[in-house]
């Protein structure tokens, strides 16, 4: 799914801008509340293991501008509690990607995870 919510840049409490962001994974914390981890789209080219370009078809399924080059970060996530949440807004969904993107994309994410190359900025 995509959505669009503010993320921040490091050091920052606050997002800048709203911007899409791929809601990837769910996962529970130790006191078994419910994580989710969101990476960013971004038109910044990048380069590494751990970014995947969005294919056209994509961008036109999740809501993106298809003329746009658009890559998905997976390796710095924005983690929120949404039961808890002030900033995630399930109804501000743009679109979807198709579930086989979707698992390209997650799968880079647990890869990440197990390399611990992600950096996760927890939401208050």
């Amino acid at each position: 799914m995509a959505v669009s919510v503010s993320m921040e840049p490091r050091g920052e409490t606050e997002g800048r801008k709203d911007r899409p962001v791929v809601l990837a994974l769910l996962l529970r914390n130790r006191n078994d509340d419910l994580l989710v981890l969101m990476v960013p789209v971004t038109s910044v080219p990048q380069q590494g293991p751990y970014s995947i370009e969005v294919p056209d078809i994509e961008k036109r399924r999740a809501g993106l501008d298809p003329h746009m080059s658009l890559w998905i970060v997976v390796d710095e996530a924005n983690e929120d509690i949404p039961a808890k949440s002030f900033y995630f807004e399930p109804e501000n969904r743009i679109g979807k990607f198709s579930s086989s993107f979707t698992k390209q994309v997650q799968a880079l994410m647990v890869e990440a995870l197990k390399a611990r190359h992600i950096q996760r900025t927890r939401r208050p």
